[in-house]
């Protein structure tokens, strides 16, 4: 009689070890729908940010059992957004063949490629950085805005300028660093040139772009940022190619800065004009050469007949007898012609022997 309170007790048991097997199986085995996105590339996203943290052996299960389930269904590849607060899950992920894409202010974003026979095609992220540089001109005096950085390791001339921020115009980089290393207010008229560099120090591996734009100066009066600049001033353009203390760079850009004082700047200046992009509600900057109108390209498809009384021989065969002043007047030249005109009726250079030593844009070649 006095065993019969404890085999109650026994009986009572494998209900109670029935509702803890409830509890485990209640366990989540799958992502939340509102969790997972499916591109136009055939893949997954899991964005972490939208959900209470997951622990790691939860995390682990649902993981293991979803890239099973997308890699059957012939899904390309995964993407989780994981949040910095639960980076605890990264090492899971990682056990699990992920790695970093990139990580940015408040998230991290592991990939792992599912189509082990094919090429991993998803794209590296952020393969250049950017800078732009303000060449402002005072063309009434032949000077050009001049810095040093004081945290330089070279000794050097430069003009000022800077890294662009994440969805900002070139133009507005430009005139925007330029305020805020010399104090000079200034304008955009148009984009100069671009270098291309691999390897820069301290661009975190990423390659860089650097865009030299020309800037009109709208204020003179310099006041330079005390704690980026050691020097800065207006300088004479021509003191720039005969001084020691400049780059190839700066001795090339100002060698241009010369020539547009000079003749202009329309052979040089890239401008821009927005469009309308594809994607509904966005517009953007194509930047390019002007192109000829129809004007112009006619003007040097054909003669006046006046011209060709005056000038000799426009015959294509044996060329102008005078290409000089034929191409001043807009006249054809012949085939060992080779000029560079910067406005239909005006001739800046001209070379009848070496045409390599011109633009092949800005020649005229028949």
């Amino acid at each position: 009689m006095r065993l019969l309170p404890a085999i109650g007790s026994l009986r009572r048991l494998p209900s109670v070890c029935s509702w803890c097997r409830n509890i485990h199986t209640d366990i989540q085995t799958s992502f939340s729908p509102d969790l997972v996105t499916k591109d136009k590339y055939n893949g997954i996203t899991v964005d972490l940010n939208i959900t209470q943290s997951l622990t790691s052996e939860e995390f682990r299960t649902i993981l293991s059992d979803s890239i099973q389930k997308w890699r059957n269904q012939g899904m390309s590849a995964i993407w989780i957004k994981v949040p910095i607060l639960q980076s605890h899950l990264i090492p899971e992920a990682a056990n699990q063949g992920f790695e970093f894409h990139h990580a940015e202010h408040h998230h991290s974003l592991l990939k792992l490629w599912l189509q082990e026979d094919k090429e991993d095609l998803t794209p590296r992220f952020a393969t250049h950085q950017v800078g732009v540089s303000g060449l402002v001109i005072r063309e009434d005096t032949g000077q050009v805005l001049a810095i040093q950085d004081r945290n330089s390791q070279f000794n050097l001339w430069k003009f000022p300028g800077g890294l662009s921020n994440l969805e900002e115009d070139i133009g507005d980089t430009a005139v925007r660093e330029v305020f805020e290393e010399t104090g000079i207010k200034s304008e955009f008229l148009s984009m100069l040139a671009l270098r291309q560099q691999h390897k820069q120090p301290g661009a975190f591996g990423r390659s860089d772009i650097f865009i030299l734009c020309r800037l009109r100066p709208l204020t003179f009066d310099i006041r330079p940022c005390s704690r980026e600049i050691k020097a800065c001033q207006w300088m004479d353009i021509a003191d720039v190619q005969k001084r020691s203390g400049f780059s190839a760079f700066m001795r090339k850009v100002t060698g241009m800065a010369m020539y547009g004082i000079k003749h202009g700047f329309q052979d040089l200046d890239i401008k821009y004009e927005e469009m309308e992009s594809v994607y509904k509600g966005l517009r953007y900057k194509l930047y390019h050469r002007p192109v000829p109108s129809d004007t112009q390209i006619s003007s040097t498809a054909r003669v006046k007949t006046s011209d060709e009384g005056k000038h000799g021989a426009v015959d294509p065969r044996q060329g102008c007898t005078d290409p000089l002043l034929c191409t001043a007047r807009g006249a054809t030249v012949g085939p060992n012609c080779f000029v560079s005109v910067s406005r239909s009726k005006h001739l800046t250079s001209f070379n009848s022997q070496n045409p390599a030593r011109r633009p092949l844009e800005s020649m005229t070649f028949l």
